[in-house]
């Protein structure tokens, strides 16, 4: 098992879960309910900064896949957050099949005592929880990080025409 804190994401469309992992990476917590910003500026740079401050060093976002397997709308949401996500934090990001957590995180809520109304402000920390957990537990079995590497998909800038090459450094 790498050592190290680990974040964990659950992705939604009004709001976004964060959890973290003990520096061995044992056991998942709940850390906060991010809203999510339309533009991707506010919720990224929020999550930047909680990477940041717990000195992660890999990010586990939630693949939400259909019970078949197949992607979906909210799959196609995940990873263009995901790799938006890549491109703004200093360490790894991986992608995790999360089928069911968001039906998981309800029903632990529900065996605490939560009514449906007072869920929605950590139902989604839950979710982020349950994935993180699932994540650290398959590592553990498996030997390996669990999921998908992230690979942004960033466009290369070509020079055009009207530029003109770098000069030289002198004595190289």
């Amino acid at each position: 098992m790498r050592h190290g804190v680990r974040v964990g994401v659950d992705v939604g469309k009004a709001r976004i879960g964060l959890a973290m992992s003990d520096p061995r990476g044992m056991l998942a917590t709940p850390v906060e309910t991010v809203p999510r910003d339309g533009s991707g500026a506010t919720d990224v740079a929020r999550i930047t900064a909680v990477v940041l401050d717990l000195g992660a060093m890999e990010v586990i976002v939630g693949l939400p896949l259909a019970l078949s397997g197949n992607h979906t709308a909210s799959t196609n949401d995940a990873v263009g957050f995901a790799e938006t996500l890549a491109l703004a934090v200093p360490v790894p990001v991986r992608l995790v099949d999360e089928r069911l957590s968001t039906v998981a995180a309800q029903g632990v809520l529900r065996t605490a005592g939560r009514k449906a109304k007072t869920q929605r402000p950590v139902i989604d920390q839950v979710a982020a929880t349950i994935i993180l957990q699932h994540a650290l537990d398959t590592e553990r079995g498996l030997g390996h990080p669990p999921g998908s590497a992230v690979v942004p998909a960033v466009v290369p800038t070509v020079p055009s025409a009207t530029t003109s090459p770098a000069a030289p450094i002198e004595g190289s």
